[in-house]
């Protein structure tokens, strides 16, 4: 049985109610999205964590069928990445380039990136008013990943306009999406050719030289993991950033407590991310064999949908779960996956994310929003959520 999909407004501005009732009403619904192509969207919390980590679910598009929904259609150069792999090459490439992204790689990452935000709101302190997602939320990741690349400065501009025209395409710029992707196709490649002439110390300079044995990363293995590590890295970032912003001064009592003790800033930053995560929908997956959830039998080649928005507000899972509490302290949240395909830039996006709340909090004081809390606008997309401005003053 198909589900009527919920109103494409209410998906951008309140998914949250959408997938409560979608979760009341049943464990799985066989949606009709709106391209009119059929996904199984799975809902409740302990389903879509086995899911996560289940090998039945591939991430090859191979296994899909004819006539479902398979995400980006990509060229090769751009689609041999993590997003679109299972094991044995999943393990192979994730080997090669986890080692940039160990926890402790990434804290010695800390001084510049906290430099890097001073700086950045140094540069509206005596203004008194910002949009903290094109001045600071978005500005910030970019500039991290860019650096941990060795993308060129006069490059960083473009690039957010190509992940914009992917995440969120532009109703009016039905075209802006394939240009994103031709762009992209062409730079990459270049600058990894560059990177070769003149290596520099930077991580796409490491990847190009990375081996395991005799093992070393292709030509499209290096341009889609460069593409899958801009994207991925600075995309998320930018809405979780917003995100804890908003979700604070919609709560001013957990606000104050954090100004009181800024060691909290861990757990605001993983309650956020439970509460209101940027990604709503886990990367799609097709069952390689029949796949039994909630007495629903899902055929194998349909497109599964695991909503990590839904799960991580399960109040079978979360106590109270539509309430954010930054003394929650249970984890346990799938805003950045679970199982082999667990976010790899996790640790990256953490740190950027308590780094720029606490900064902002810590010089801002009266940081409060500077327009009526309903005139917010939100990406249309019904994978990732983030609003599209973030107007504050102090």
């Amino acid at each position: 049985m198909s589900t009527a999909l919920p109103d494409l407004p209410e998906l951008f501005t309140d998914p949250h109610s959408a997938y409560a009732r979608l979760r009341e009403a049943g464990p799985v619904h066989r949606i009709i999205g709106p391209d009119g192509l059929p996904v199984w969207v799975v809902i409740r919390y302990a389903d879509v964590r086995q899911l996560l980590a289940d090998p039945r679910l591939s991430l090859d598009k191979t296994n899909r069928l004819a006539g479902h929904y398979g995400g980006f259609s990509l060229p090769a150069a751009l689609d041999a990445n993590l997003l679109n792999m299972d094991p044995p090459d999943h393990t192979r490439i994730r080997r090669l380039v986890a080692q940039a992204f160990t926890p402790g790689r990434v804290e010695l990452m800390r001084p510049g990136i906290q430099l890097l935000a001073d700086q950045m709101l140094d540069s509206v302190a005596e203004r008194g008013h910002v949009d903290l997602v094109a001045e600071f939320a978005a500005p910030l990741p970019i500039t991290v990943i860019c650096d941990l690349l060795g993308v060129p400065h006069d490059s960083r501009r473009d690039f957010r306009a190509w992940t914009d025209a992917l995440v969120a395409p532009d109703p009016g710029n039905p075209d802006g999406a394939k240009h994103a992707v031709a762009a992209m196709l062409a730079y990459f490649p270049q600058l990894i050719s560059d990177k070769r002439r003149v290596p520099g110390n930077d991580l796409l300079s490491d990847l190009i030289d990375v081996h395991d044995g005799s093992d070393k990363l292709t030509e499209d293995e290096l341009t889609s993991l460069a593409f899958l590590i801009l994207w991925a890295g600075y995309e998320n970032t930018v809405q979780l950033i917003g995100a804890a912003v908003l979700a604070l001064l919609d709560h001013p009592a957990q606000l104050a407590q954090l100004r009181d003790n800024p060691a909290k800033i861990d757990d605001v930053v993983e309650e956020v991310a439970r509460f209101d995560g940027p990604a709503l929908l886990a990367i799609r997956r097709f069952p390689v064999e029949d796949v039994e959830i909630g007495g629903v039998t899902i055929p194998a080649g349909e497109t599964v949908m695991l909503s990590l928005a839904s799960a991580n507000r399960d109040p079978a899972r979360f106590p109270d779960p539509d309430h954010m509490d930054i003394d929650r302290g249970d984890g346990g949240h799938l805003a950045l996956g679970h199982g082999i395909h667990y976010c790899l830039g996790a640790s990256l996006a953490r740190l950027e994310t308590q780094i720029a709340v606490s900064t902002l909090v810590r010089r801002f004081p009266t940081l409060e929003l500077a327009v009526p809390r309903d005139e917010l606008r939100w990406r249309p997309s019904m994978r990732a959520r983030g609003v599209i401005a973030l107007p504050v003053r102090f």
